[in-house]
């Protein structure tokens, strides 16, 4: 993958690959497209402080969570229909995480499915569970979650319904994958997401009691919901508006994420996505307490550009662009950001999903 030089490249090369369709399912966000569009312009309100004069020559960008190092604070954020982008699906996302010492969740509604993509890998998997039956269901899909080794679970709770997407819609996506149905247990598609209308906070102490694996709860959007989450027992809070694809005119997720880390009070790790897609970005939200940050959009571009190889490269520039962004900030250890190294700051680009992307920008509209 040495023609990817940037992320620009692979950005640019993803949207030469993919149909128009599938760009814009990737790509794309709920109804007007405010909270996606809120996610970058709430990044791009944020300005560095950098310190100087300063031996930098060791900068570390390693960070332990889930009591596993990793290379960088960076995961791959699950997501479904993963063989839209490349054929190999969430296997091929699962193999360039651990090539690249990160950690990969695996979505319910990923292909190959639970036990193939642990059998192909042998990084470090969190498996991300939609509810799509009833609790016998929800157990037996937990009980094959534990058997192939996977070392936590995460519980997506912002899809109590499915979003409009709109792009989507008029577009005409359906999104068929073989096999999908009989890898989740012989489901009915057409009446799966009622389940995820009925789930309470109930559901983690369920999971936690089948599994004895570390619960991460996905989709806190404010302080209150994070100190419920932690009452019933969850490991990790993870913020996140779901890429701006579920709740239409929310806040970015680097918005709330202050006052959810100040909510947990450091009783739990503190995960975060929602348009990270620079490693500016990310050393952003560890200033601001987050403990990892989520990778969406990028992983499927980098997936469609160039497959496995294509999202490995994409790990290895964004580590790149931490280690530099770390240097001249004047650290070595992502313990020593904090806040200190921020300030608020008015945006130079329109709110765009892809204005951390300025060769994209001048080369076509979206």
């Amino acid at each position: 993958m040495a023609e990817f030089a940037t992320l620009q490249d692979i950005v640019l090369a993803a949207k030469r690959k993919l149909s128009p369709t599938n760009w814009d399912y990737l790509t794309g966000g709920s109804d007007s497209e405010t909270t996606l569009k809120r996610n970058r312009a709430a990044l791009d309100s944020i300005a560095f402080r950098p310190r100087v004069f300063r031996d930098v020559s060791q900068a570390d960008a390693s960070r332990e969570y889930l009591g596993q190092k990793f290379s960088i604070p960076v995961f791959m954020a699950p997501i479904g229909s993963l063989t839209l982008l490349d054929p190999g699906g969430a296997l091929s996302v699962a193999k360039a995480a651990a090539k690249s010492e990160v950690m990969s969740m695996v979505s319910t509604v990923s292909m190959p499915g639970i036990e193939a993509t642990a059998e192909g890998s042998d990084g470090y998997l969190v498996f991300q569970l939609y509810v799509r039956g009833d609790m016998d269901w929800v157990d037996g899909i937990m009980d094959r979650v534990k058997a192939a080794d996977y070392k936590a679970v995460t519980i997506t709770v912002d899809t109590a319904s499915y979003s409009r997407r709109e792009r989507d819609l008029v577009n005409r996506l359906v999104k068929r994958e073989p096999g999908k149905w009989a890898a989740l247990g012989g489901i009915d598609p057409l009446r799966e997401r009622r389940h995820q209308a009925k789930l309470t906070w109930d559901l983690i102490a369920r999971i936690k009691d089948r599994t004895r694996l570390p619960v991460i709860v996905k989709g806190i959007a404010t302080p209150e919901d994070a100190k419920l989450a932690l009452e019933h027992g969850a490991d990790v809070i993870y913020v996140s508006n779901h890429g701006g694809r579920q709740l239409d005119h929310g806040l970015g997720s680097i918005q709330v994420l202050p006052e959810i880390v100040e909510a947990v009070g450091g009783k739990a790790e503190v995960f975060v996505d929602g348009g990270f897609v620079r490693g500016s970005d990310v050393l952003k939200a560890i200033a601001l307490g987050a403990t990892a940050v989520g990778i969406a959009k990028l992983q499927g571009w980098a997936l469609a550009a160039g497959g496995e190889a294509g999202l490995a490269r994409a790990i290895e520039l964004i580590h790149e662009e931490i280690r530099v962004c770390m240097m001249l900030l004047g650290i070595t250890s992502l313990d020593e950001l904090d806040g200190s190294y921020l300030h608020p700051t008015q945006p130079v680009t329109p709110p765009h999903p892809l204005s951390a992307f300025p060769l994209f920008m001048e080369k076509h509209k979206w």
